[in-house]
């Protein structure tokens, strides 16, 4: 015997739309978390700081981790198109540098002062690599997320989330 069961357009588009969007926080995360493999020797990485809808973001030179003060702090963070990334010297654990690896084209100079500045502004999308050059085999390596957002959908009253709409054709 058959069930008789009929859905709404408005149930089935929510429970699509709720599908594809767990679907493709998943894959992002995951994405995220692996960045094929470069961030897994890096002491002080356990997730990506949101930092959309900043102009300027600060990043420590120098912060706790890999068995000293060979870390970026936060070591993977993710922004919009358009950031300023500062990345600012603390003085601790000798000389560093920023370098590319991979998704972009920069490199500091070799300093150990504390307060000496480096900036780099994100335009493009996408995931950029860099290390210390001293310090890389001990795990002192970064990634700048860059990614746009659309819509902010607001939830409660303090925090929002990226939304990605998509128009999806009508059902008859």
């Amino acid at each position: 015997m058959g069930s008789d069961r009929s859905v709404s357009r408005r149930g089935f588009l929510t429970t699509v739309a709720g599908t594809a969007a767990t679907a493709a926080a998943a894959g992002t995360a995951t994405a995220q978390a692996s960045f094929d493999g470069w961030m897994s020797d890096v002491g002080n990485y356990s997730e990506v700081t949101d930092a959309t809808g900043q102009d300027e973001v600060s990043i420590t030179v120098g912060a706790e981790g890999n068995g000293g003060n060979f870390a970026f702090g936060p070591a993977a963070v993710q922004v919009d198109p358009g950031t300023t990334i500062i990345w600012e010297w603390n003085g601790k654990g000798g000389q560093h540098n920023v370098v590319a690896e991979e998704g972009g084209e920069f490199e500091s100079e070799l300093v150990t002062e504390a307060g000496f500045t480096f900036e780099q502004t994100f335009e493009e999308e996408g995931a950029v690599k860099s290390f210390c050059q001293p310090h890389r085999a001990l795990g002192m390596k970064g990634v700048v997320v860059v990614e746009a957002h659309g819509w902010q959908l607001s939830i409660g009253e303090t925090e929002t989330r990226p939304v990605r709409i998509r128009r999806v054709p009508r059902l008859e």
